[in-house]
């Protein structure tokens, strides 16, 4: 079975009197069954994408919770004006090893004709999501994905590298798209909380003073990713002079992979151990030891 992160709409049409009565719950007024049109889709699931992300299969039901009640909408476009839908009920299911989200949506018949139509046809078919994970693991090592040095899409004695989203912090929506999973859209199930956009795109929308402060961050990024290389540098200079027999690359490499609290963890005990091994040494011996004579000559040049 060919498992994609698009959208299968497969029972479609009038609401049973179950589904009536959890549609009601979101509706202000009661609807008749005659005045909605129900249909399911799959929201997501737990294979990559073309981001190389995927969602943690233990994430699902949490994040099936919480589109609860979601709205439906078209390209991602966060306007009222193109809400099409509203979810109002979830489930995990797992087929051939793999996990995803179900939902069934609604609509109202009145107005939506074409929309209807598009579903019935097959038409809008795909869909991609709006939602906010805590954090991402790496498929790799099991680390928090950022902190190690494996990198998405590239491939690890054969394996190729996926962030694996954890955590659900919210759901926002889901959308109705040409081809899901876009790099350009992934931020909108990205993983690092908050509003789901870049830096840039918030700066964008933020003004000058947004702009500014987006420049503030980059020129401290830049500045932090300095320090951390000359940490890094110094860290292999040292582990050379204390007799170290690991070559530098693989130095090089094992310090990729320290968080900054790690790197500069080794980098002090490395330079405490220097100064031991190599303690200042001064112009002269000092006193002699007792018993013996101490000539006038300390002083001479």
């Amino acid at each position: 079975m060919n498992i994609r992160k698009e959208t299968e709409l497969t029972p479609f049409g009038t609401p049973s009197p179950e589904q009536l009565e959890k549609i009601n719950a979101y509706a202000p007024s009661a609807l008749s069954a005659e005045e909605v049109f129900v249909f399911s889709l799959r929201l997501c699931d737990d294979q990559p994408d073309r981001d190389d992300e995927r969602f943690d299969t233990d994430a699902l039901p949490r994040l099936a919770e919480l589109f609860l009640g979601k709205t439906g909408i078209t390209d991602h476009n966060w306007s009222a004006e193109k809400q099409v839908a509203r979810i109002f009920d979830t489930e995990v299911c797992r087929e051939n090893g793999v996990s995803s989200i179900k939902a069934w949506a609604y609509a109202l018949r009145a107005g939506n004709d074409a929309f209807v139509r598009d579903i019935e046809g097959g038409i809008k078919k795909e869909v991609s999501v709006g939602c906010a994970m805590a954090w991402a693991r790496c498929s790799i090592c099991g680390e928090r994905y950022g902190s190690c040095a494996h990198e998405k899409g590239q491939l690890y004695d054969g394996k190729r590298c996926v962030a694996i989203l954890c955590e659900p912090v919210d759901a926002y929506e889901f959308s109705f798209v040409a081809v899901p999973a876009q790099r350009q859209a992934g931020v909108l199930k990205g993983w690092k909380g908050g509003e789901s956009m870049h830096l840039k795109e918030l700066a964008a929308k933020g003004g000058e003073e947004a702009r500014r402060e987006l420049a503030a961050l980059e020129l401290a990024a830049a500045l932090g990713r300095d320090y951390a290389a000359q940490l890094k540098k110094e860290l292999i200079r040292l582990s050379a002079a204390l007799g170290f027999s690991v070559r530098p690359p693989v130095l090089g490499a094992i310090a990729d992979r320290l968080t900054p609290d790690e790197l500069r963890a080794v980098h002090q005990a490395l330079t405490e151990k220097a100064a031991e091994a190599y303690g200042p040494v001064t112009q002269l011996p000092g006193d002699l030891p007792d018993g013996e004579p101490k000539l006038e000559t300390d002083y001479l040049i």
